[in-house]
């Protein structure tokens, strides 16, 4: 079904694909960036390490990045809604499995498997390639910033809302409360519904198969290089979301700053987004990307040379959310701009799935290094090395359509 024929007019209901996007995206990143909260009181409950609560999140990263290649495919071939929800079911399913999780191999299961693949098929990527599939080319930056912004405002809503809950009703009934809303996304998502589709206006020997639009995007510089870049994002941001907190506690201020510090995050992050959406529709997205990374080793540079004091949080938490997801909008513009929106959706699942490696990684080595030394230390400078790296592949990439969409466009 198309856009067109779930509103019943002759093209898509913008302001409700955006707002109802925007809400989907709210929600679904919300629980999952609050997972860090739960760090200290669940491995108190359980008497479990902080490697093995590290490694649940890690495969959720994990899981949410292998899925995602697959939402997408899904999303292109039968629609957003029937993707979204079952993302929603296996996130929902997730969550309350995680109430009772005893052993190792079901906190895994639960908040590392369900929860990984729920956010996937249910998580803004999709919304993302919904809006591009509803605005014109030249709204698409400032669409994707808007519903980058508005995933930001679910960390900045859930990390204070968790940490309140956790504290007022326990960690169990948190839970509880976040399942509820996460059992929204597939009414929300009703909005959304509709594939991508050849436009009825395209030349029929003009339409690609999936297949030739990955070979196409894999044999492309620009998408490899794009592709190693947000593996730095999924590691900077994986590590900082669920290790900061602790970090902040183990220096021995109150662990209501770290809450406080992801909830600074989110909200910048709005304002990043918004900014970031607006400047990559306006000046080059590579450029805009490099110097993206190269604020993010400076501001963790400083962060780790200074004294850590509340006010050092609050300035390190401020800045970082400037550049959180600010890589969203310009990094899913350029696989628009190269590919065209047909198969976005898959094409920035792949892109999205080295993001989630790079996750994996920043918070499954930011436990193991932790237990092993007792120190966070390496895993921040090995951050500000990757951010240094991340701004180097940024630089080269040519922000231009392939050759067979330049070819469509000049006949």
């Amino acid at each position: 079904m198309t856009a067109a024929k779930t509103t019943g007019r002759t093209g898509p209901n913008i302001p409700l694909v955006i707002a109802c996007g925007c809400l989907i995206a709210l929600i679904s990143f919300g629980p999952r960036s609050a997972m860090g909260l739960f760090f200290q009181p669940m491995t108190e409950a359980r008497d479990w390490s902080r490697e093995l609560f590290a490694l649940a999140l890690a495969i959720q990263n994990l899981l949410w990045g292998i899925g995602q290649p697959i939402a997408g495919m899904m999303s292109d071939r039968f629609g957003t809604w029937k993707t979204m929800t079952l993302g929603a079911v296996l996130y929902a399913s997730g969550l309350i499995l995680m109430i009772d999780a005893q052993s190792a191999v079901a906190l895994h299961v639960s908040a590392g498997v369900l929860i990984g693949l729920g956010i996937a098929f249910s998580s803004f990527s999709l919304v993302l390639a919904a809006f591009g599939r509803a605005v014109t080319p030249a709204q698409r930056s400032l669409a994707f910033g808007i519903g980058t912004a508005s995933g930001s405002l679910g960390q900045f809503l859930f990390a204070p809302m968790g940490g309140a809950l956790i504290a007022n009703i326990g960690w169990q009934d948190t839970l509880i409360v976040f399942t509820g809303l996460v059992a929204l996304i597939p009414f929300l998502a009703i909005a959304l519904r509709g594939k991508s589709e050849l436009p009825k206006d395209s030349n029929p020997a003009n339409d690609q198969k999936l297949t030739s639009a990955m070979a196409e995007a894999f044999g492309t510089r620009g998408f490899i290089l794009l592709t190693f870049g947000f593996f730095v994002c999924g590691f900077h941001v994986a590590f900082i979301t669920v290790h900061l907190p602790p970090y902040i506690a183990d220096l021995g201020l109150d662990p209501s700053w770290g809450a406080t510090a992801i909830a600074l995050i989110g909200l910048c992050n709005v304002a990043g987004s918004l900014i970031s959406g607006y400047v990559g529709g306006r000046y080059s997205k590579p450029l805009l990307l490099s110097a993206i990374y190269i604020s993010r080793s400076v501001a963790i540079f400083a962060f780790i040379m200074l004294p850590v004091t509340p006010f050092s949080v609050l300035v390190f938490a401020g800045v970082m959310g400037l550049l959180w997801l600010s890589t969203v909008p310009p990094t899913s513009g350029l696989v628009a701009v190269m590919f065209g929106p047909r198969y976005m959706a898959t094409l920035f699942g792949f892109v999205f799935l080295s993001h989630q490696i790079g996750a994996f990684l920043g918070v499954w080595l930011g436990g193991k290094l932790y237990d092993e030394t007792g120190s966070y230390d390496g895993i921040w400078w090995l951050g500000i090395v990757l951010g240094i790296f991340a701004a180097i592949v940024h630089w080269p990439i040519e922000e231009k359509p392939v050759e067979r969409l330049a070819q469509q466009a000049a006949e």
